[in-house]
């Protein structure tokens, strides 16, 4: 484990270090005129965010204190409207953007706010990557769900999205609500700390081993120059993003969809749904091991 530690930043094992009493930091993301600052005042129970119909009311990231129903705090910042590149002129909207980008880099857990009568647009998709870069867990709030008129199409069509264009989150937990009614609202914190879980969560090495092995006699690893790859075990480097290494003589030159194949088999036998998984590998020199 210390040779593991010893190749992280010092920032990441600090944030792995993290205490349980501390407030979860929760962000509130999405395009403008989503609905986030709606969202943000039906946690809260009262109008702390100014909100309308005109897109870009909000100018700067808010940070408020929440108190769930079980008794733990929530900090939870609600931020400036993500919109493409192009569009963004004026200076003080491109400091909103940038504070947005701040927040949702400080957060443990991002809620991207969609407006569901409109469906999902690639500048959603392109938020939710900016989310899994930064290693974040991510629930995806369908907001003005009470406005769509076909709710299964509508559902169906988004998941599918979701699943074709974010393969790097498969399983994303999927909430849908009505910041302005309040219906569904009771679903979104409950789904946050099951994300925060998640993406907190760690595997025992004994545990992570016998999937690995089960996984290679599944699927062989394969050949890499005429030479197959020899895997030989695998840890958990870190949480906060669940970070795995995977260590073996050559294991470096590890194609990318076998990588795939095993962070895929990861999420599905360890129940990691919706979380960045980080996989790496590193090669092995045992003098008493033949390389063939």
């Amino acid at each position: 484990m210390s040779e593991i530690a010893d190749n992280l930043p010092p920032e990441e094992l600090a944030a792995d270090e993290a205490h349980d009493d501390r407030p979860l930091k929760l962000a509130i993301v999405g395009r403008p005129n989503a609905g986030k600052s709606t969202l943000l005042n039906r946690l809260l129970g009262e109008e702390r965010q100014i909100t309308g119909p005109e897109p870009g009311l909000t100018r700067d990231a808010i940070a408020v204190i929440l108190t769930d129903d079980q008794g733990r705090e929530i900090e939870i910042v609600d931020t400036a409207g993500l919109r493409k590149r192009a569009r963004i002129e004026a200076p003080l909207e491109k400091m909103s953007v940038s504070s947005a980008i701040e927040a949702l880099k400080m957060a443990e857990v991002v809620v991207l706010c969609l407006d569901a009568a409109e469906g999902i647009h690639d500048q959603d998709l392109q938020i939710a990557r900016l989310v899994e870069r930064e290693g974040r867990a991510c629930i995806v709030a369908l907001n003005k769900w009470d406005a769509v008129p076909d709710r299964n199409a509508t559902r169906k069509a988004i998941m599918e999205r979701l699943e074709e264009s974010l393969a790097q989150m498969k399983g994303i937990p999927v909430v849908t609500l009505s910041a302005l009614t309040g219906a569904g609202i009771e679903r979104l914190l409950p789904a946050v700390r099951a994300a925060h879980e998640v993406w907190n969560k760690r595997i025992p090495t004994g545990e992570l081993n016998r999937w690995f092995e089960h996984a290679l006699e599944t699927h062989q690893a394969p050949l890499v120059s005429g030479r197959r790859l020899k895997l030989r075990y695998v840890t958990q480097a870190k949480a906060r993003p669940p970070t795995f290494v995977v260590f073996g003589t050559r294991a470096e030159q590890t194609p990318e969809d076998y990588s795939r194949y095993l962070v895929n088999s990861l999420r599905d036998t360890f129940k990691l749904p919706g979380t960045p998984i980080r996989l790496q590998f590193r090669g092995t020199k045992n003098p008493f091991v033949e390389d063939d």
